[in-house]
């Protein structure tokens, strides 16, 4: 399976934040949008600049205390940001995600951002073709009776 069937089922809907945006700024979005991490672009989404997720939210809270939500996001941002293209597969995606301990990649196609894939997509869509190669099977066996 490609990384275009998942978005395919998601959507291709992307959050973003310019990097000028504050941390707590940032927060106030992840929040509000029930997601774990926040491309950052200045571009209104079309390229990434970085991405901030709930883990670099801790570790700047737990080095510089509340006023470190006054930051940019630029500076606690991860700028070497993994990419994948739609035309990836799910197991090559889950192998880096795993490797790398990465919970969101986002998605480039033709020099693009179209979409974010996490952790949660990609489990998500394995258990289902997980279910559905069960049920395959159970009807197959089924059927000899």
């Amino acid at each position: 399976m490609l990384i275009e069937h998942i978005l395919a089922t998601k959507g291709r809907d992307v959050i973003a934040i310019r990097t000028t945006a504050t941390i707590n700024e940032a927060v106030s979005v992840l929040r509000a949008k029930g997601i774990g991490a926040v491309i950052v672009s200045d571009d209104d989404g079309a390229t990434v600049s970085g991405i901030l997720s709930e883990r670099d939210v801790v570790r700047v809270l737990a080095d510089g205390g509340p006023d470190a939500l006054e930051q940019p996001v630029s500076a606690v941002m991860t700028a070497d940001v993994f990419t994948c293209e739609p035309t990836a597969t799910i197991e090559a995606l889950m192998a880096t995600m795993t490797e790398r301990r990465i919970r969101h990649i986002p998605v480039i196609g033709k020099g693009r951002l179209v979409g974010v894939v996490s952790i949660g997509d990609v489990v998500k869509h394995r258990v289902g073709e997980l279910a559905q190669e069960a049920k395959t099977l159970h009807d197959y066996v089924n059927s000899g009776r």
